[in-house]
This record gives structure tokens, C-alpha cells and sequence, in this order.
């Protein structure tokens, strides 16, 4: 995988100006588009597309900072049809316009050529598993958030306060599959979402496909597939973040498997404020 990505930022290079066809780049190496923008996300902290954008106007700048005359051509030059589509890409990575950086050189935010390293260093120790799941169907309570990659979510958490304590012992006795429990769903994330992003997140528990769930409850199914069951142990929030981290880092290019799109469930077999035991569930596909 980590071939795979230095390859891709070769290709961004060598076709900086026009639109990259990733899913068939992502064939011709023997993976998925959603595999491996999940991946350039995770690695890279930045979506694909955004770095593409940052890369786009960093040689742009440097080409206007070296006296192009002509504003239109290099937008041209970048894959933008015109001066104002160009301008509002500029000035969003730059913070100023491009005939600003012609005339006074800066100041300009350079986007570095990206290089993908495995490294083993400060390794998180992990205990995974792959199982079979059935189809499925998750149900809960549901909203809306936005996507928090450190610390704790307060959207999260003021959902979850928001469910009475009763209404957990009911959700409780209403699971009846694995993975067994009260669990932290998130859903509909594209795959090389930014942060603040908005997502789905469910608080709920799994149910077999033919057992009835009440009316007043949010319902998410899943499909039959493969999961990767990653268990950690430690301080809350920093442990689960960092096993997230390190499946990407670590785990993934290292083993056959890959995302397949999905939600991911996080089940936690012992909470406190600052400790927790928990799995994480990815969805997965190969081996």
C-alpha cells in the first residue's frame, strides 16, 4: 500500500493540471478508490482531493512568482476554464488573489511533495481478529455531527446524554447479534472526508435481520462481509485514536485486507471518563 501511494503522488505530479482518474488507477494496483482514498486521508492527514488543489497552486504561485504574464494561462495551465474559478482556488490555499503573488511575490502556503515511509517506531501493540458477520441491521438513536478527528466529540457526547437511562436497558434487551452491547456507530463518511465533515452517528446495538424493531427507532443495515475486530485498552479518548491511526499506518499495509465502505462500530466492553476497553469493527474485503 505504501508503493501504492507514492505511485499515486507521482501521478498527481506528473498530471497536476488534469483530472485523475482514481478508480482506475486504484484497479491497475490491485486495490479500490475507496480503500485507498481512506488510506491517503489517514496517512496523509488531508483528503486526496485536497492535496491535489494545495499541489495545483503551489506550482501555479511559483509560476506567477517567476514573472508569467499571462494570469489566464497558467489558470489554463491548471485545468481552470477560467480567471475567476482560478482566483477563488488560489486565494482559498494562498489567502491572497494570484495577481497579488505576481506583483508582490507572497506571502504564499507551499504544499511539499508528499512521500509515504512505513515506519515501525512507537508501534501500537494490537490484538485483531477477522470474523463473518450476517446481514444485519443496526438500530438506535440517531444524528447528525460533524467529523472530530482529536479529542473528544462534544456533538457525540451531548447526543448521548441527551437518551435517558432507561432507554439504554431497553436498547440492551432488544440486541440479540454480535457484536453484542451498546455500540458507537458512524456512518456515511465519504472516504477521504475533512474534518468537520458531517456524519451519521447511531448509539444502538446490532439486531438480526428478522427480529422487529420498534417504530421509534433509527435503523441502519448492514451487509453481509468481513470485519477486522481491533481491541485496545487505555486511557479515553487517545487510545481509540490512536489504534485508528495505526490500522492505517500499521495494520493495513502490512495485511492482504482492505476497506470495503461500511460503517464503523466501536463497542466498549468497560467505560470511564478517562479509561476504556473497547473493539473497533472496520468493514472489510480480500485477505
Amino acid at each position: 500500500m505504501i508503493g501504492t501511494l507514492n505511485a499515486l503522488i507521482d501521478l498527481v505530479e506528473a498530471h497536476a493540471a488534469e483530472e485523475i482518474d482514481v478508480a482506475r488507477f486504484a484497479r491497475e494496483h490491485g486495490t479500490t478508490e475507496y480503500h485507498l482514498r481512506r488510506m491517503f486521508s489517514s496517512l496523509a492527514d488531508m483528503p486526496l482531493s485536497e492535496y491535489v488543489r494545495r499541489r495545483r497552486m503551489t506550482v501555479a504561485a511559483a509560476e506567477l512568482v517567476a514573472g508569467a504574464p499571462n494570469v489566464l494561462d497558467v489558470a489554463v495551465r491548471h485545468g481552470y476554464g477560467s480567471i475567476e474559478a482560478f482566483g477563488r482556488a488560489f486565494r482559498a490555499v494562498h489567502g491572497i488573489g494570484p495577481v497579488d503573488a505576481r506583483r508582490d511575490g507572497g506571502p504564499l502556503r507551499t504544499q511539499p511533495t508528499l512521500r509515504f515511509r512505513l515506519s515501525v517506531e512507537g508501534s501500537t501493540p494490537m490484538d485483531v481478529t477477522i470474523t463473518h458477520l450476517p446481514e444485519l441491521v443496526l438500530a438506535g438513536h440517531s444524528a447528525e455531527v460533524p467529523l472530530i478527528h482529536t479529542g473528544v466529540n462534544p456533538h457525540i457526547q451531548e447526543h448521548i446524554a441527551a437518551i435517558p437511562a432507561e432507554e439504554h436497558v431497553r436498547l440492551k434487551e432488544l440486541g440479540d447479534a454480535e457484536p453484542v452491547g451498546i455500540l458507537a456507530v458512524t456512518s456515511d463518511v465519504e472516504p477521504d472526508a475533512p474534518e468537520g465533515s458531517m456524519l451519521t452517528y447511531l448509539h444502538g446495538v446490532a439486531v438480526q435481520i428478522s427480529t422487529p424493531v420498534p417504530d421509534d427507532l433509527d435503523v441502519l443495515r448492514l451487509e453481509e462481509g468481513s470485519w477486522a475486530v481491533f481491541a485496545a485498552r487505555g486511557p479515553f479518548p487517545e487510545t481509540l485514536q490512536n489504534l485508528w491511526a495505526a490500522t492505517a499506518t500499521e495494520w493495513f499495509p502490512s495485511n492482504p485486507w482492505r476497506l470495503r465502505p461500511g460503517p464503523s462500530i466501536v463497542r466498549y466492553l468497560e467505560f470511564t471518563d478517562a479509561y476504556a476497553s473497547c473493539e473497533l469493527w472496520l468493514p472489510v474485503e480480500g485477505g
